[in-house]
This record gives structure tokens, sequence and C-alpha cells, in this order.
């Protein structure tokens, strides 16, 4: 028997919407950094709450709500399974000597006439290796940070160099947690979406790097060399570096283009990372397996350690051990619950026909796919003003348009695109969201005096807009005959 339900209104849709974003914004004023580990997923499954009250009182039954979670929780299943496994490829990358390899080649791009350019391009490589923008920031853009002063550039500029490249890192690696989620909401997969993304991300990074050349060619002097020396020889005496360890991340590459899966790619990428500790580290895994015992014993207990928990190696610079370390699979477990609380958030939402309602009013505004794709960076970058948080930024607008893209014709990689040109990128600009909030902490730079120079964080949701309306790169879906 059908139920008999009521259409909500505007206003019942909002309620929920409303209600999340003052109680993230809460959650940030009170527990700052730390609204991530927790209570950001427990504001969720409040709103959720809220939603499921008001869609009961139109008729919907509980049975029906359910229902729409566990298909919510289903279609984030994919993504669940891959950031589970980047985590365990992060650990085998760590100890098999790539990640380090990846920073300690980066870092030798320095030239003191170039800083800004190759503080953006070193911070790049290192957050492109990691998938983290905060641990990229939290370590060598605090490094990066004091090079700079000592050569006399104002603290804003530096800021804005480096967060330029920990976010462009951050945004087209494939470890990268909200790389991930983008896809995710969409309904794409991991490798279409990076190589789709980087039609907009390769101009917009250009730009900037033009922008700090050319600035940067105007405010240096002195010798940054000195500088990095200890870090270099601290990565240097505790790994084995040599050209050969980037066989890994190219057969990875290798497997991307080749369009293979992206849970069978990563997962030969982290047992090509195991095999390379095996072969170049084997005194990275004495260290990590922390056991005298016999070697193939030693190997198994540190493989395993760096794919499920969380490991670290010990140098004798304190900022290169903040930056050697991962989580593994564990690392991953707060983004995978903070998918499964949004997808709660999400299926009732979508189930009880109140999402539908709050985008049928904004694609009433949207006539052709330029103002389609507009209004998606809108609502993202509005998301990451209110709600405060960049996954909700993504995860929000990505449930609200994914129906909307199909019944206009655009593949779903449109739709993932442009949450990460304008989502990801635009979270660090807010001084109350929690990724401004974090990095203005921790490079004790007000968000304010580092945003003018954030470059490819502003040029990045206006690149997106630009190619809908002049129709670059647009995938459209094949209508069969």
């Amino acid at each position: 028997m059908k139920e008999k339900t009521r259409r909500p209104t505007l206003f019942l849709a909002l309620i929920p919407v409303i209600f999340l974003t003052i109680l993230i914004s809460i959650n940030v004023f009170i527990f700052g950094d730390d609204s991530l580990s927790g209570s950001n997923q427990i504001v969720l499954i409040l709103s959720a709450s809220v939603a499921a009250i008001i869609a009961l009182s139109l008729g919907f039954s509980w049975s029906f709500l359910l229902k729409g979670i566990v298909k919510g929780i289903g279609s984030a299943m994919t993504a669940i399974l891959i950031l589970l496994l980047i985590g365990s490829l992060a650990g085998t990358w760590l100890i098999g000597g790539i990640v380090p390899a990846m920073i300690y080649y980066g870092l030798q791009i320095l030239n003191p006439t170039i800083f800004l350019f190759a503080a953006c391009v070193v911070s790049a490589v290192v957050s492109l290796a990691t998938g983290s923008s905060w641990s990229t920031v939290a370590t060598l853009g605090v490094a990066l940070l004091g090079i700079g002063r000592a050569l006399g550039i104002p603290d804003g500029v530096i800021g804005g160099a480096i967060i330029s490249g920990a976010y462009f890192g951050d945004k087209m690696s494939p470890l990268s947690d909200t790389t991930n989620l983008a896809p995710a909401m969409a309904g794409t997969d991991l490798f279409t979406h990076i190589r789709y993304m980087a039609y907009t991300t390769v101009p917009s990074i250009t730009i900037t790097l033009i922008i700090f050349l050319v600035i940067g060619f105007r405010s240096y002097s002195g010798n940054v060399y000195n500088d990095i020396t200890p870090v270099l020889n601290a990565i240097d005496n505790t790994f084995t570096i040599n050209p050969f360890l980037f066989l890994v991340p190219a057969l990875v590459i290798f497997l991307i283009v080749r369009k293979v899966p992206a849970l069978p790619a990563l997962f030969i990428g982290t047992l090509a990372g195991a095999a390379s500790a095996l072969i170049f580290q084997p005194q990275i895994i004495e260290q990590i397996s922390g056991v005298d015992k016999p070697f193939h014993t030693a190997a198994y207990i540190a493989i395993m350690k760096s794919m499920y928990t969380s490991v670290s190696v010990t140098t004798s610079n304190e900022m290169v051990n903040n930056l050697l370390e991962t989580g593994g699979m564990r690392g991953m477990l707060n983004t995978v619950w903070l998918i499964m609380c949004a997808m709660i958030f999400g299926g009732i939402m979508e189930s009880s026909g109140m999402l539908h309602r709050i985008t049928e009013s904004v694609i009433k505004l949207a006539h052709n796919t330029g103002s389609l794709i507009a209004s998606t960076a809108g609502t993202c970058i509005f998301f990451n003003i209110t709600a405060s948080d960049q996954y909700l930024s993504i995860v929000v607008p990505g449930r609200m348009f994914a129906d909307t893209y199909r019944e206009r014709g655009l593949k779903p990689e449109n739709l993932s695109r442009t949450l990460e040109d304008s989502g990801t990128v635009t979270s660090v600009l807010v001084p109350w969201n929690t990724c401004g909030a974090t990095q203005a902490s921790v490079l004790g730079v007000s968000t304010l005096t580092f945003l003018p120079y954030c470059f490819f964080n502003i040029i990045s949701p206006f690149m997106t807009i630009i190619f809908a309306y002049f129709n670059i790169r647009i995938a459209r879906i094949k209508k069969e005959k």
C-alpha cells in the first residue's frame, strides 16, 4: 500500500540544514580542531533526527526512511573501502621510503631567488605525496615560514604560497580524504575524478605559480640551503634514498592511465610499497617492528603495523619526525565515521524529498550548464562559511545536486570537480572554518592576513565556473539509441 505523504515546504526542508549549520558553528567555537574527532558526527546524527521528525510528520514511515539511510550508506561504501586501503598504502609508502624520497628531492627545488615559487611547488609535492594539506602546513609549512621570514618576506605572502601548494596537492592526491569523498558524493570513481579535475586545476596552479614567480623576483636575497640542510641530512641518514623508489608511484600512475579500478590499483601500490621496504629499508623495518626477532618476523610485524595502525619514523630532526608519521587504516576511521553519519543525514533528507525541495529552489535560478555549476560552487562556499566544515561543503551540495546533473545530461565528474574546486580549497579562507582556524593557528598568521595571497584557492572556483560557461571540458552523458 502506497504511503500517503505530503510534499515538504521550503521552510520545513531548510530547518534541518539550519539546525546543522548552527550546531556545527557552536562545535567549531567550543571544540576547535577536535570537532572533527566526533562532535561533528554527533551533530549530523542530531540533524538527521530533526529531519526524521519532520519527515514522520509529513507521513513518511520509519521503515521507508531507514531504507533511504541504508541506500545512502551503500552509495558511499566504495569510497569507504578506498579510504581504508589508502590508509594502508600511506603506511607502506612511508616505511618503504617513497614518501621520504619525494620530500627529499622536493626540498632541493628550493632556490633563494625564486623562494615563493619554490615554496609553493615543494608544498604541492609533499602534500601530493602525503595526501594531507594539514600535515604539510603543520610541518614543512612552519619551516618554510621561518626561512621566508629570514629573507624579509611578509608572513601573509609566505602563508599564501604554502597554502596554495598544500591545497593543490591535497586536492589532486589519491591519498586525500576529500579527493575520495567528492567522487563518492557525486557518483563517479576516484581516478576519473582526478583526471577530470586536472583540466581546471592545472591552469589554476599555473597562474598561481606565475604570480608567485613575479612577486618572488622582486623580494629575495640570502641563502636558503643552509636552513634545509639539517632536514635533508636527517632524511638521508635515516632512509636509503634513491631514484628507484619512484618506480612505485610510477606503477600506480601507469595503472591509473590504464584505467585499472581504484581498489586493485591501490592494493597493488600498497604491496609495492611493502616490497620497497623489504628491499631498500631494512633498518626502518627493524625500527617499526620494535622486536628482537629474525628479519622475516620483524618485516611481517612492521608491514602489518604500517597498514593497519599508526606508525612513525624517528630521525635526528624533530620537524622531519612530525612529517614522517601515518595512521594506517585506523587513521581513516574518523573520516569513515563522518561519511556514514553524513549519509544518515543525507539519506533522510533525500528519501523524504526535503533535499529535492531545496535543490528545486536553487535550480530555478540555473537555466544552463554554466549557471548550474556556478550555483553548485556558490552552495559549497556557502556551507564552508555557515557550516564551518569542508567535509559538509562537499557532502551536502553533492547530495543536493547529484540527481540534477544526471537529469541535465551531465556526467557526475562535472559535479565532483566542482565540489573540490569550490568546497575543498575555499575552506581555508574562512577564519571560523575548521581549516582556516587550524592553518592560522599552526602558522601563527591570521586567516585574513594570508587570504589575499592564497591565489590557487581563490582562482579555483572561478576557473571551474569559466570552464562551465564556455563549455570547456564538460563531460556529457551519451544518449543511447
